[in-house]
């Protein structure tokens, strides 16, 4: 959608107290750790872009509050996994050589919208250090959160996911689905029979620039809009309108224990004898 789409579309510009004022009639209250996962557009026109949403969303959980967001960079890793795009396969001993370390400091995100963008380059927001599914964090509890991000089992037990899960945070969909709901994934790691998979990225370690290689399981991201959808109608989830966006909040814990447990059901059926062809 174009700017001027965006523009004809909202009846009135969304500015920092209207943001706030929506999120707070959502359920965002002074105290609370919130993952949020966003898209600017899906808001209307906001009058100072997204550092006008960024500051919304602190004001609405100040003073004693925390924000998370997943500053993922994808590219940071194996070309050999590379889908979208591919590239060639005598590439890759090329940039396995020659990509840059990550850092949290300088490394962009891929994919994650300028409203991430804008959050992981203010002073007061640490990153943790994983190279392709970092999260950067704000507030009372960020250190704890981002500190000590495993390479193995990157969404896993020693994430941030699992930092959130036992704070009793929560989950904001900012105009995006389930799809975006990156806490299912820990889920995925308290099952038995995922996949393991070896994978790849250039990181300090040391003092120097080296290819590290690391395992973690095979991803099964492409059930999580018929979960989450599955999750929102036994009324774990709170739904409301910020500026324009549809917007949904969730506890990480009640949704992380529901996938838990919607993903081992489904394993169940699978390898019931009614289920084979």
């Amino acid at each position: 959608m174009s700017e001027l789409e965006i523009i004809l579309s909202t009846p009135s510009p969304r500015t920092r107290a209207s943001l706030v004022r929506d999120l707070h009639q959502l359920g965002l209250a002074e105290g609370m750790t919130v993952m949020v996962h966003s898209s600017l557009s899906s808001l209307g026109w906001v009058c100072g872009g997204a550092v006008t949403v960024v500051e919304a969303l602190m004001d609405a959980v100040t003073p004693t509050g925390t924000l998370v967001m997943p500053t993922h960079s994808a590219d940071y890793s194996d070309p050999a996994n590379w889908q979208a795009p591919p590239v060639p396969a005598k590439w890759w001993s090329i940039i396995r050589e020659t990509m840059p370390a990550f850092d949290p400091q300088v490394t962009p995100t891929r994919g994650m919208g300028k409203i991430v963008e804008v959050f992981q380059t203010r002073p007061d927001v640490l990153r943790s250090s994983h190279p392709a599914v970092s999260f950067a964090a704000w507030g009372q509890h960020a250190k704890a959160i981002v500190t000590e991000h495993s390479l193995d089992d990157s969404l896993g037990e020693g994430s941030p996911l699992a930092r959130l899960y036992d704070l009793n945070g929560w989950v904001l969909l900012l105009g995006v689905g389930y799809d975006s709901s990156t806490c299912f994934h820990l889920a995925e790691y308290r099952i038995s029979g995922a996949k393991r998979v070896s994978k790849g990225a250039a990181i300090m370690e040391a003092g120097k620039r080296v290819w590290k290689l690391y395992t973690d399981i095979e991803f099964e991201d492409n059930c999580f809009v018929e979960m989450g959808t599955d999750f929102e109608q036994a009324g774990n989830v709170k739904v409301s309108k910020v500026g324009s966006a549809t917007t949904r909040l969730f506890p990480v814990r009640t949704a992380v224990d529901f996938a838990k447990n919607w993903l081992t059901e489904r394993a169940r059926v699978s390898l019931t004898p009614e289920a084979l062809p």
